[in-house]
């Protein structure tokens, strides 16, 4: 019967992850070469239980050292398999926040792998307790397309900072990327320290079949319910940072002009394809065109041009390009009204462009007169495509939220601390930052993760180091301990015993 689940997950994530752009006819390793990896990783973790502060920190310092030298290499890279991705954006969204973790999880790491007391209850005194943190042993991550060094080499950072072995399945999406990565940390670390496994949909699924100890997966929801499943077959542990759809309110107390470049900088990074990008505006009746205007003009500022403009992301290729085409062409069907942003001379692609990555480069878009029926409310946009939903009263805002799957991230512009504190307690997300988007992701104390169908379990700084360990209770008894009073045969004496507990309870 196992094996009957097993090979029915396996279908379905070929299935999903080549929807999701991973073609199964990509280059793939041998089952058995995967397999074998895997063992040797399991092996080595089993044999070095104990892995020293000076080893991860060396493994740690070799990572930075690598993001260091081939910082360059590996921005051109990203920037080729998207066609337009400039390498400044990958400085800043990829290598800048990795930097910051390392140095961070270098500082902390001897307090995160110490022992913590943990007071004990009078009954069993005098015995003391503690928690031990251990390495689980071999983790799997599973990296997706957007920002294709953070999301991969993050997760990877915070299992060998526990002190774990890990494989890493990059996005076929950026195959330049993948194979870069491949290579450098080849020539880094040994296979069974950390390897990075390329391949198609058909490697994802037997990736997520493996018996790792820890599973870490980052991508759409959908991809993420088969992964789960896949991992389920061995009983393993996931890490799901999924998506959804992160609404932005803002409050009557905001002036919309000041907080309209915020807005526009948080949707448009990487052109929208980012997991905690806003996906829908929530916007007091009345300030639609105020609005409008204001996000135009934060456009033309932050983007001046949009086709051949280094610093605007393409859409990362023709299939996901169409599918937000079709998000707007199945809108617009049902009257929506939209309003593309070309802060240039005007429309940008020509048929003579087609298939030239300048053709990718989509134009910020406003939504209104949307409906719960259109595909832009139901789906994940993941593009720079900003649907605008007016309301009423701050309880209808809320309500709306509350009324869909838990969002992996909340954004609330205003100066009304009673409305701020409002939406704080009365919705529930993965993260939120007030009067900024996107931050929240940034800050190295915070942990980072989702909710519900936004995905579960936490990421960065201690967070992620807690993730992949295992925190082992330890309990060390005194000669003096009194649990003899418990023993077997009962009695006037267990009688006794428990009379005076109840007392001094």
């Amino acid at each position: 019967m196992s094996q009957i689940v097993s090979q029915t997950v396996s279908a379905s994530l070929v299935e999903a992850a080549t929807e999701a752009g991973v073609h199964a006819d990509s280059p793939t390793p041998a089952p058995s070469v995967l397999a074998a990896l895997f063992e040797a990783q399991y092996q080595a973790s089993r044999i070095q239980v104990d892995v020293p502060l000076k080893l991860r920190r060396d493994r740690l310092s070799r990572l930075s050292t690598l993001l260091d030298k081939h910082a360059d290499a590996l921005c051109a890279a990203v920037h080729a398999d998207f066609g337009v991705r400039s390498p400044s954006l990958t400085q800043v969204a990829d290598l800048f926040v990795l930097r910051n973790e390392l140095r961070h999880a270098q500082r902390q790491l001897k307090r995160w792998m110490a022992p913590v007391r943990v007071s004990t209850p009078f009954y069993l005194w005098p015995s003391s307790a503690h928690v031990q943190r251990q390495a689980l042993g071999v983790v799997g991550v599973i990296s997706p397309w957007n920002y294709p060094l953070q999301l991969a080499f993050g997760p990877a950072m915070s299992a060998i900072a526990a002190g774990n072995r890990v494989m890493l399945k990059p996005s076929e999406f950026v195959p330049r990327t993948s194979e870069l990565m491949a290579e450098l940390v080849g020539k880094a670390f040994a296979p069974e320290e950390f390897s990075v496994v390329l391949g198609g949909a058909d490697v994802a699924a037997e990736f997520s079949s493996l018996p790792f100890d820890h599973l870490f997966f980052t991508g759409s929801t959908r991809v993420g319910r088969v992964v789960a499943q896949a991992a389920a077959t061995n009983l393993t542990p996931t890490t799901l940072e999924l998506g959804g759809k992160s609404p932005c309110i803002v409050d009557a107390s905001c002036d919309v002009a000041a907080v309209a470049l915020k807005i526009a900088h948080g949707k448009l990074l990487n052109a929208g394809q980012t997991c905690i990008a806003p996906d829908y505006l929530l916007l007091p009746r009345g300030q639609e065109e105020a609005f409008a205007k204001a996000f135009m003009q934060a456009v033309v500022r932050l983007f001046p041009r949009i086709a051949g403009n280094p610093d605007y992301a393409a859409i990362v290729n023709p299939q996901q390009h169409q599918r937000l085409q079709d998000l707007l062409a199945d809108a617009e069907a049902q009257g929506a009204r939209v309003e593309r942003i070309y802060p240039d001379t005007g429309p940008a692609f020509t048929s003579g462009e087609a298939g030239m990555p300048v053709d990718r480069q989509m134009p910020p878009t406003l939504v209104f007169d949307v409906t719960d029926h259109m595909r832009l409310l139901r789906e994940e946009i993941f593009g720079p495509i900003l649907p605008i939903i007016a309301y009423d009263s701050l309880d209808e805002a809320i309500t709306h939220i509350n009324a869909r799957p838990r969002p992996l991230a909340l954004y609330w512009f205003g100066s009304n601390r009673r409305h701020r504190d409002q939406v704080l307690a009365q919705t529930v997300s993965g993260g939120v930052t007030v009067n900024d988007t996107l931050v929240h992701f940034a800050h190295e104390n915070l942990p980072f993760g989702g909710v519900g169908e936004s995905g579960w379990g936490s990421g960065h700084g201690e967070a992620g180091f807690l993730r992949f360990s295992q925190q082992k209770p330890v309990l060390l008894q005194s000669r003096f301990g009194g649990g003899s009073l418990f023993y077997p045969p009962y009695g006037a004496r267990l009688a006794r015993a428990m009379k005076w507990l109840r007392k001094l309870g």
